[in-house]
This record gives structure tokens, C-alpha cells and sequence, in this order.
């Protein structure tokens, strides 16, 4: 099997992964599978009230939130993926545990092929949130992935992040960035 097939298969299983995305590392599960949301919350040492992260292989992923925004809005979400600009679509299709305090949900298309293959694969968006625990720097690098999560991790998809130097923007659908992109 593939590295994304078996990404796949251990994310439908109930695993978390470690995998690469645009400038750092990140962990995924299933959003639906509240034992493995909380798995990433303990490994990470992250209140649940700051919600989850979401990526897609497309914006198709996201339909029911795309759904239920106004065209011009959708239009510009769209324009943007695949990219580095996360959005905070509609939540109410997600559970708590993934939106946390808020009614909005962190959502990507990733501008990094491998990350999409593996959500086109698990056959619906994922959790990606930055692997690393609470005040420290996201991981950067496969083998530091593997020496520092290797034991809290059901598997750590060999990669590479695709260039970007951190953190992808986060825009609320009133243009509002919460969070600049690093570059």
C-alpha cells in the first residue's frame, strides 16, 4: 500500500497521523470520531474550546458549510483553494468537539498535494492541526516528526512540507484575518 492509502486506512480505523502540509507538520484524525479528536487534544495539551482545524481535498469537502454561505462569499473561499488561507465557514455540520466555543469551523484546502490525497482518500475533510504540544514550535521536519511522535502517533506519513515558512491565514467570511499566513 501507498503512504496515503495507508494514511487513509488507519484515519477510517480511528487513528491520528502525523503528516506534512505547507509549512509545518500536522496531526489528523477524523473530525467525526470523538476518541481520536481527543487524542489529539491530550498529545497536543490543547483546550477543546479553541476548536479544530479542518482540511479537504476540495472544496466539495466542505458542502454543507459552502452551502449555506452567500455566493460572492463562496466565490472568494473557492478562489483561494488550493491555497494557504484557511476560512471560518459555518459549523453547524460539525460537532462541538471540532468548532470548540465558536459557530464557525477552520477549514483548508491545502496547497500541498499529499495533504489533499490523503483527505480525498479518507473520503472526507480531516482534522489537521499543527503537530506540536501547547507553547512550543510546530514540527518542521519528517524525522523530527517521527523522534518527537513517533510513540503518540498511530503512523507518521513519510513527507515534506511544501516550502511555506509556518501557519496558514485564517479570514473569517467577513474578510476579518484572525491570523496573518506565514510565508
Amino acid at each position: 500500500m501507498t503512504d496515503v492509502v495507508n494514511a487513509a486506512v488507519c484515519l477510517k480505523a480511528g487513528g491520528v497521523i502525523a503528516h506534512a502540509t505547507e509549512g509545518v507538520w500536522g496531526l489528523a484524525c477524523d473530525p467525526f470520531n470523538r476518541e481520536a479528536v481527543d487524542r489529539i487534544l491530550t498529545i497536543k495539551g490543547r483546550e477543546a474550546a479553541k476548536g479544530m482545524l479542518l482540511i479537504g481535498a476540495s472544496s466539495h469537502a466542505f458542502e454543507n458549510a459552502m452551502n449555506a454561505m452567500e455566493p460572492d462569499a463562496r466565490a472568494r473561499v473557492e478562489a483561494s483553494w488550493p491555497g494557504h488561507v484557511t476560512w471560518l465557514l459555518p459549523g453547524d455540520a460539525y460537532p462541538q468537539s471540532i468548532r470548540g466555543q465558536y459557530r464557525t469551523v477552520a477549514c483548508r484546502v491545502p496547497d500541498h498535494s499529499q495533504a489533499r490525497e490523503i483527505a480525498a482518500a479518507f473520503g472526507g475533510p480531516i482534522v489537521s492541526t499543527s503537530l506540536n504540544r501547547a507553547g512550543e514550535l510546530p514540527v518542521l521536519q519528517y524525522a523530527q516528526a517521527q523522534a518527537l511522535f513517533d510513540t503518540e502517533v498511530d503512523l507518521v506519513v513519510p513527507g515534506q512540507t511544501a516550502g511555506y515558512t509556518g501557519a496558514s491565514a485564517i479570514i473569517g467570511l467577513d474578510g476579518t484575518v484572525v491570523r496573518e499566513a506565514s510565508r
